[in-house]
């Protein structure tokens, strides 16, 4: 399933003033978008293909041996058998005209055929990392210093390997000139590396003296626009290749004074269990002082 892009997502910008490449472009949407895209995409390719040669045929309507003169639904099952390589026997071409359109079917057939394996194939061997991001990012007392923890969880169940984390918080900044702006400050979190990614991790921010999140209080969360953008990447130790996953995090997300539900325990035979039904609950606590 393909995630569900917000509208502050950059995926989702409005891009004005370049210069368009629809076939290059097509071919990044059709990596990035669902299997039902794909598949939609080829059929209807397909279909026009046909419908256009079968208009063709018809400019000579006894063209087509076997076939019923100016009949479209001959013409267009011609067309798909042409199109296809199948070749039943009972039409074939009948003048030089159709032999040429014949040819010229069959040659984009083959590169039809040659492009939709193309992309069928690297969509289908392109390794995806199945990873969940808790709904919420929570500033809450750790040690008696505050922090912003959330939640990463492997919802694959696979192992991924020197798996690394980066939090960018995305706050407003004034120049001395007086210039207003949005800059990117990377957080320092306790634990930014794991050398096996395979249940849940929780990321901690310790929110000390030098983080651009001190003394910054609820209120100062929306009214500054924090957005927190979320990256890791890592090695699929099923398929030895890089796998990544992004999450982004609005200041609606931000929920002071609460922490996640235990989600980890055992089974009766001494197997570890992770209820990722409960993966983004959170309960209120009483360990944090909002205005700060």
């Amino acid at each position: 399933m393909a995630p569900q892009h917000r509208p502050n997502d950059p995926r989702n910008a409005v891009r004005v003033g370049l210069r368009l490449s629809p076939l290059t472009d097509l071919y990044y949407h059709l990596m990035r978008g669902s299997w039902l895209l794909l598949i939609g995409v080829l059929g209807l390719a397909y279909l026009f293909t046909n419908l256009v040669f079968a208009g063709l045929y018809l400019v000579q309507p006894d063209g087509i041996n076997g076939g019923e003169p100016g009949s479209f639904v001959d013409a267009f099952a011609f067309s798909v058998q042409t199109l296809s390589t199948i070749g039943y026997g009972t039409l074939a071409p009948r003048s030089g005209v159709v032999h040429t359109l014949v040819t010229f079917e069959a040659m984009t057939g083959l590169l039809g055929t040659a492009i939709a394996t193309g992309l069928v194939f690297t969509k289908f061997a392109q390794p995806r990392a199945k990873v969940m991001f808790s709904s919420n990012l929570l500033v809450q007392r750790r040690n008696g210093r505050p922090a912003l923890v959330f939640r990463v969880g492997n919802a694959r169940g696979n192992e991924i390997i020197e798996a690394s984390l980066r939090v960018s918080a995305l706050v407003p900044e004034v120049t001395s000139e007086g210039e207003s702006m949005r800059r990117l400050v990377d957080l320092v979190l306790l634990r930014s590396t794991t050398p096996m990614f395979a249940m849940t991790w929780t990321v901690i921010h310790e929110i000390d003296e030098a983080s651009p999140l001190h003394g910054r209080d609820e209120a100062s969360y929306h009214a500054d626009g924090l957005r927190f953008i979320v990256s890791m990447t890592g090695i699929d130790a099923t398929f030895s290749q890089t796998v990544h996953a992004r999450h982004i995090y609005d200041p609606d997300d931000v929920r002071f004074g609460a922490r996640f539900v235990d989600i980890v325990d055992n089974t009766e035979d001494g197997r570890l269990r992770i209820d990722y039904q409960r993966f983004h609950e959170i309960e209120v606590i009483d360990s944090v002082d909002r205005s700060k």
